[in-house]
């Protein structure tokens, strides 16, 4: 029998603001990385390593996705041709292309308290489409990825930008990330923010705000 919808948090005038990846999404599968690494060729601890070396100039929009590749190919000492590119692109973007039920029933239960909702990812635009037409989409008010904007997540800019754009003050910030940096980042500016585990512990640190 499918779990009940959540009764509604209700955060006005503060806005929550969702990372994506491993928040919103759940995290590749092993299988999903499994056929990356062997699309690719080489051993995994080496390709993961070059992966998220050159991914801070992808999310951020300053290298395009062949640039990507080439940079890690570099770091690998392979030479990808054009279609090897393409099929690395593929399989990599499908494997973020997923979603938490638990987190989504939080997310609804925002909506449905009528609480404000925005997403910030770090993200190459060519993620944007999913991002902003996706089922989920009609939650979020505003949208922002980091490859459309040129500026990523944790550095001030980025945090600054969406409270400018979202006429709030930072304290009216509320910030959701998997990544302890990025919350740190929010609440560098005068925002606060929550550690994402799981959506358990989110539900939980919401309802408690909202007491």
């Amino acid at each position: 029998m499918p779990p009940t919808a959540a009764a509604p948090i209700s955060l006005a005038p503060r806005v929550v603001v969702f990372d994506y990846g491993e928040v919103i999404s759940r995290e590749p599968s092993d299988a999903d990385r499994a056929r990356l690494v062997a699309r690719a060729g080489v051993a995994a601890h080496a390709f993961w390593t070059a992966y998220w070396a050159h991914r801070e100039p992808l999310d951020q929009g300053t290298a395009s996705i062949a640039e990507y590749w080439t940079a890690v190919a570099g770091d690998l000492g392979v030479d990808w041709d054009p279609v090897d590119v393409h099929e690395l692109w593929a399989i990599d973007h499908r494997g973020w292309l997923s979603v938490d039920p638990g987190t989504l029933r939080v997310l609804h239960a925002l909506a449905d308290g009528g609480t404000r909702l925005a997403l910030l990812s770090n993200a190459g635009a060519d993620f944007s489409g999913w991002l902003r037409s996706g089922s989920f989409s009609p939650l979020f008010e505003r949208v922002f990825v980091s490859g459309e904007l040129g500026l990523v997540k944790p550095h001030a800019a980025i945090y600054e930008h969406v409270i400018g754009e979202l006429g709030i003050t930072p304290a009216e910030l509320l910030f959701v990330d998997n990544r302890t940096e990025n919350v740190d980042g929010a609440k560098a500016i005068g925002g606060d923010g929550h550690v994402f585990t799981d959506a358990a512990s989110l539900e939980s640190w919401l309802r408690s705000l909202a007491a």
